[in-house]
């Protein structure tokens, strides 16, 4: 059996994130990733947004990760040259009713920090997008566009460089709790490894929950449940008249029909929300058809016929349909009672842009750096 300091399950964004950050602090590092490559889940299946903060329940961990991270991958995307812009968003609504819910957004953005969101009536907001139909928007200059895949081949870079090892094609088979460290059994047929490991860092994704699982003796109560969110995004056939990203004033769960860019310039709309039992990236043509009088509302000249399937992205929610939505779940030794073990559940949106102060949240707690909270 292998000895190794630490080892860390799932090359997405979140999980070389924490490989680079413990690999710099002098650990050694290897990566365990099922797939071919890295960032091949759900790091390459999202809308590449790095969010301003202003959603997420004030005191949460997403909302405190995501304001320091935002402005931290700001910078380290300045220093490694990881292509990123800095577009700018509206929150818009589309009718007065739906103003004291953009004061709302205002104040939940301002209890999580975020101080430089702007209120902008109907022609404030159309002098900075004349094909926008709205009657007051709230402007979040913070919020931005990145290149994921660059952002990852950046974050692999700085973690190997450090010494740490990514080892794709190697699946976690399962493993178990024992005195002198955690036992992780990987890899399939002839290339078997067995290791013992004094630190491990489940940053699996959707295969999160199967891999803390597959631990015998990790407590069967610290795993949460699993429910796959599949949301489908359309493009849009020909150019964009938008700059900036497009946000509707969320009136149910989720935050409505949006409008992203990506660094080309090419508009997508989405998310159409499935719940789903098994994993499916098939996107449905047909499924548009509800988009054009939702975009509308805000982009009243849409073609029509204008929109095509674009890709799908699925979210490992811990929380049921209809149930509120979940804060990061970062299950430690305060949560489960196993020394190096940390699991994140339900890394979704913001995950991307929280995935530097994320990592380093992590590695304190699985080095034992900080007391460990209760969260």
């Amino acid at each position: 059996m292998e000895r190794i300091d630490c080892v860390v399950i799932g090359a997405g964004v979140v999980g070389l994130a924490v490989a680079r950050t413990l690999a710099a602090r002098g650990r050694e590092v290897l990566i365990l990733e099922r797939e071919d490559s890295f960032g091949t889940g759900i790091s390459a299946r999202n809308s590449e947004v790095i969010h301003a903060g202003i959603y997420y329940p004030p005191g949460s961990l997403k909302a405190g990760l995501c304001v320091a991270g935002r402005e931290q991958l700001y910078r380290y995307c300045a220093e490694r040259g990881v292509a990123h812009r800095r577009c700018g968003k509206l929150v818009v609504a589309t009718g007065e009713h739906q103003h004291a819910q953009l004061e709302r957004i205002a104040g939940t953005a301002r209890a999580n920090g975020v101080t430089d969101l702007e209120w902008l009536a109907a022609d404030a907001a159309r002098a900075l997008e004349p094909a926008l139909a709205c009657t007051a928007a709230l402007l979040s200059p913070a919020t931005g566009i990145i290149d994921s895949h660059g952002l990852m081949l950046a974050l692999l870079g700085d973690a190997e460089r450090s010494g740490a090892v990514l080892a794709p094609r190697v699946p976690v088979r399962g493993g178990r709790v024992e005195p002198g460290g955690l036992v992780i059994e990987a890899g399939t047929g002839t290339g078997e490894t067995v290791l013992q490991a004094k630190h491990v860092v489940n940053c699996a994704g959707l295969g999160a929950q199967a891999v803390a699982r597959g631990l015998q003796g990790l407590p069967a109560a610290s795993v949460p449940p699993l429910h796959y969110a599949k949301g489908n995004y359309y493009s849009l056939a020909g150019r964009s008249p938008f700059s900036r990203l497009i946000y509707p004033v969320p009136e149910a769960a989720g935050l409505g029909v949006h409008l992203t860019l990506d660094l080309g310039g090419q508009a997508r709309f989405g998310p159409d929300v499935e719940w789903i039992e098994a994993i499916d990236y098939t996107v449905d043509p047909r499924r548009a058809d509800a988009f054009y009088a939702e975009v509308r509302r805000y982009w009243p000249a849409l073609p029509d016929d204008s929109l095509q399937p674009a890709y799908a992205g699925i979210r490992p929610k811990p929380h049921p349909p209809g149930a509120p939505a979940s804060d990061f779940l970062v299950s430690g030794p305060a949560q489960h009672g196993v020394r190096g073990l940390v699991s994140l559940f339900g890394i979704e949106s913001p995950g991307l842009t929280s995935c530097l102060t994320l990592a380093e949240h992590v590695a304190q707690i699985a080095l034992d750096e900080v007391p460990v909270s209760g969260r």
